[in-house]
């Protein structure tokens, strides 16, 4: 019984090994932040009225004014082996501007996917995650400035849809995507898709990535008053380009420059749809973000951007010549003070229009120009 029973004992031991050793490696993670910031304007006023609030510049996440809140973000990520989920969960008026195209319980979903890594070169993604275009992010803690850019804030935020993700050599990669229209992030309305596109080429002392954007943003009209209105916009198309470099191990350089033009569209006439006379609109700009490092828990840094807007653009500036042309130059001095996982970031931005764009102190009248102060607390874990 003996020279019976050890054969099968150990047979056993080592098909439990076996199982033990393919059994895919399971890995959970959960990372966040929370942020708070209080704003005030130097050259105007700083309450909001029951017709009018406070001039802020037009760029997203800190526009309100006196104390506020930014936004809690709470990120789970699990994967199994080959595959895994990303739940990204944003909840405040920073994430409710985030995700301002969704309905319902969904308006805290900052981004929800499941990935399959096919090889060591591929991965596929489906489901709703944050925008490849532009340099800076949603989240405060992976920015510099605590306020965003106009570039930024006038793209995308979000894409739904499917992607490809392909290293195609130690340096460079490259991304292809079919998504919804920019910012639908839990279905789609227009009936149209928009392609997206991403070259990267990524370095120990730098990188740089070149995107792409395409497609219909609200659908084609047909005739039964879809659309929410009796116009549809033609296709949109972006290209972006941002880099980095660090120059030495205290000073970095970045850069981030966009064109985004929309062409005219169709709309309901007395004899059916028309496509509408008039030129393409959009937007274009270029910031540079110099960013030095005094000590391991204190820097400081500037972003100064220049943005235009032409055939009355994205509706960023809201006041235009006779062409529909707007710009501006804003210039962002901000100070980052680590506190172990605390940042806090201390701000000063001056907004200089072609256009009287801010109302003034008196508020009987506007202005080009608005200087603000902001004092941020980001914490992260």
């Amino acid at each position: 019984m003996k020279k019976i029973y050890l054969p099968f004992v150990l047979l056993f031991a080592l098909n439990s090994y076996a199982q033990e050793e393919d059994a895919p490696t399971k890995k959970f993670n959960i990372s966040g932040s929370a942020d708070v910031y209080a704003r005030f304007n130097l050259n105007s006023f700083n309450r909001n009225y029951d017709d009018i609030d406070a001039p802020a510049p037009a760029t997203s996440f800190a526009n309100h004014p006196g104390f506020a809140l930014g936004m809690a973000n709470v990120i789970m990520s699990y994967e199994t082996g080959k595959v895994g989920a990303v739940v990204d969960l944003a909840y405040g008026p920073r994430g409710e501007d985030a995700v301002f195209n969704s309905i319902g319980s969904s308006n805290i979903i900052n981004q929800l996917y499941v990935y399959w890594n096919v090889s060591d070169k591929v991965t596929l993604s489906l489901g709703n995650w944050n925008t490849y275009l532009g340099y800076e992010v949603i989240s405060p803690t992976a920015n510099f400035n605590y306020s965003t850019s106009y570039m930024f804030s006038y793209g995308p935020f979000s894409h739904t849809g499917i992607k490809a993700d392909f290293a195609l050599s130690n340096e460079f990669s490259a991304m292809v995507a079919v998504m919804n229209p920019t910012d639908y992030t839990e279905f789609n309305p227009a009936g149209t898709y928009t392609l997206g596109a991403q070259l990267g080429y990524a370095k120990d002392a730098g990188s740089a990535y070149l995107n792409f954007l395409y497609g219909d943003q609200d659908g084609k009209l047909d005739g039964k008053g879809n659309n929410g209105g009796d116009v549809s916009a033609g296709s949109t198309f972006q290209v972006d380009l941002t880099a980095g470099l660090d120059v030495s191990d205290e000073f970095y350089l970045g850069f981030n420059t966009t064109y985004n033009t929309t062409s005219t569209g169709e709309t309901f006439t007395d004899t059916g749809i028309q496509d509408v006379d008039g030129d393409d609109y959009g937007f274009y700009g270029a910031a540079v973000y110099l960013q030095y490092s005094l000590s391991e828990t204190f820097a400081l840094g500037t972003r100064a951007e220049y943005f235009k807007e032409f055939n009355g653009g994205a509706g960023a500036l809201g006041v235009y010549d006779s062409d529909g042309d707007a710009g501006v130059f804003a210039v962002t001095l901000s100070g980052n003070i680590v506190l172990g996982d605390l940042m806090l970031i201390p701000e000063v931005r001056l907004d200089s229009a072609d256009q009287d764009i801010f109302t003034n102190t008196d508020i009987d009248g506007t202005q080009e120009s608005l200087a603000s102060l902001l004092l941020a607390a980001v914490y992260k874990f």
